[in-house]
């Protein structure tokens, strides 16, 4: 067994964790084997080459799942599809960046022909990062207002970077739900009479409601809060609310800002993408949820913005599915 690389070796040589092997051996991307008289995992000259070649793809920014879409195919024909994409992809971001420059430039000389006071700097330009389609503090924006909204469009656009996100697992649970409620009517009626109560709520997150939802009913968007309650709590305790059942089930998590609708759309849609290069997909059965992470004077002033999780009901995809897309 002389010809077998031992996993340690193979991760200090490469610099990749035991962790990330195995990953790549569940994957399917490489294989591994084991003697009677070494109890971890052993690779051969052959897993040695491949897993240069996944490095080496890894290092070109190519998804584990176009790797393995690469491996699983005979000839060149994936590997050039791949590798065309994202040249393609590096093009579209390159004539971006320099129309993004002329923008600028365009910025730069209605800057110079402003008068500004002594008070006033370059992040006082605009009345608000909300009100950005082309009025400057004080001055009426003479230059191309075209400008501005093809500036928000290139900004967007250049703004691919996949949020960070991770699975989490959270188990079935009993809670009072608000039901599907006016924000009005549910920071109003509601929280004065949740405030009021004494039944035993029991906290799995942090402060604050467990879970809060949107749905639309009506053509109107309502909130649906969910806090876990214990056992002995009873329906005519919550009355005139309800008590359910929360199925639990796999979520994708990330981070947004509270108070942000435009924050919370972006992180949805990259997670969404996020989505596509997994073996995950969305679970229908289930709504996106959110949670605020802390609720907190020390957030708003440090921060000036409160934390808010994202929850996006995932589950695994069919065999199938798997097959066709991967």
């Amino acid at each position: 067994m002389s010809h077998l690389i031992k996993i340690r070796e193979v991760s200090l040589k490469y610099d990749i964790s035991a962790r990330a092997l195995k990953y790549y051996e569940d994957m399917g991307l490489i294989n591994s084997a084991r003697s009677d008289d070494y109890a971890y995992r052993m690779y051969d000259a052959a897993a040695i080459q491949r897993l240069e070649q996944i490095l080496i793809l890894r290092k070109l920014n190519i998804s584990i799942k176009d790797i393995k879409r690469i491996f699983d195919t005979a000839g060149s024909e994936i590997v050039l599809e791949v590798l065309g994409k994202k040249v393609d992809g590096i093009d579209e971001e390159v004539s971006l960046l320099h129309e993004l420059r002329e923008i600028i430039l365009e910025f730069i000389k209605h800057i110079q022909q402003v008068d500004f006071q002594n008070e006033s700097d370059v992040k006082r330009l605009y009345d608000k990062a909300g009100d950005i389609e082309g009025r400057l503090i004080n001055v009426e924006y003479s230059g191309n207002a075209a400008n501005v909204n093809r500036l928000m469009e290139v900004s967007e656009k250049l703004d691919t970077k996949v949020p960070d996100v991770i699975i989490v697992k959270i188990p079935p649970f009993r809670a009072l739900t608000s039901g599907p409620l006016p924000e009005d009517v549910l920071f109003g009626e509601f929280m004065a009479w949740n405030d009021a109560q004494t039944y035993a709520c029991v906290p799995i997150l942090f402060d604050g409601c467990d879970f809060f939802t949107f749905v639309e009913i009506n053509g109107e968007w309502m909130f649906e809060w969910f806090w876990r309650v214990s056992d002995d709590v009873t329906e005519t305790d919550v009355a005139p609310y309800k008590i359910v059942n929360q199925p639990g089930g796999l979520y994708a998590l990330a981070m947004s800002v509270d108070g942000d609708g435009d924050s919370r759309h972006r992180v949805i849609s990259k997670m969404n993408k996020w989505l596509e290069l997994t073996n995950f997909e969305r679970d229908n059965s289930r709504r996106e949820a959110s949670h605020m992470i802390y609720v907190g004077e020390e957030i708003n002033k440090g921060l000036g913005y409160d934390q808010l999780n994202l929850y996006l009901p995932i589950k695994l995809k069919t065999t199938e599915e798997v097959e066709v897309h991967g």
